[in-house]
């Protein structure tokens, strides 16, 4: 795989489970590439594309991880848990928090979960289960920037770095693996996102289930719980 869009592939798509979220059916690997697709179609329309950034209030719900993989598929960064002010083109929040966040002109808010009472704020759900499941392709290198901060990540270094704990901690097909750390982190991302995609396993933001594995800054139900300090990145 070259870059992060290689992870929800057309050819990826199976009946497999590839996402649970609370109070939800969850994503399975077909529904998953698809609903990012989507998303990413949702997104260039608002005029994400290589060289913005997109701010995500990640919560423990789907639209946090659809909205990363609609961001990098055109080539854009993303922003976790971002500043209240900060110079994005797109934030993604819930309902309830949009309006804590202050955008450049020209920025675009969206929500998710209920919608906005601002009539100017698009809605996430909505316009994404609207859009077109066929994504065009759009190449770019993968020395790409996908998550800045104090640890900046490209795409070449979130999929190395998901290799490398899949290798080293033996996470397989089927596997699952929960986050239970903060996504703003990209070794979290890189440790509870990128590496169970990597091999076929499952993401779990469920706090209720227990997985396989776990990405946790601490105690964790499971009994293989990796720290995101212990990710090479």
């Amino acid at each position: 795989m070259d870059t992060l869009g290689d992870l929800v592939a057309r050819e990826r798509r199976s009946d497999d489970p590839a996402l649970s979220v609370p109070n939800s059916r969850g994503y399975d690997y077909h529904r998953l590439c698809t609903t990012a697709w989507k998303t990413g179609n949702f997104f260039r329309h608002l005029g994400v594309r290589e060289g913005v950034t997109v701010a995500i209030h990640a919560t423990p719900a789907a639209q946090p991880i659809l909205g990363f993989f609609g961001s990098v598929l055109l080539g854009a960064s993303v922003r976790f848990d971002p500043p209240t002010e900060i110079d994005a083109r797109v934030l993604l929040a819930p309902a309830e928090s949009v309006a804590d966040y202050e955008l450049p002109p020209g920025g675009q808010y969206v929500a998710y979960g209920d919608p906005a009472p601002d009539p100017t704020v698009s809605h996430f759900e909505t316009d994404v289960w609207s859009e077109n499941p066929v994504f065009p392709e759009t190449p770019f290198p993968p020395e790409t920037l996908a998550l800045p901060g104090e640890r900046d990540a490209t795409h070449a270094d979130l999929l190395d770095a998901g290799n490398a704990v899949a290798s080293d901690w033996g996470i397989e097909s089927g596997d699952s693996v929960a986050v239970r750390a903060p996504l703003a982190d990209p070794r979290t991302v890189a440790a509870g996102i990128v590496a169970p995609l990597l091999v076929g396993g499952e993401i779990v933001l469920d706090a209720d289930r227990t997985a396989d594995f776990a990405v946790a800054d601490a105690a964790a139900p499971e009994s293989s719980v990796l720290t995101p300090g212990e990710v090479s990145l």
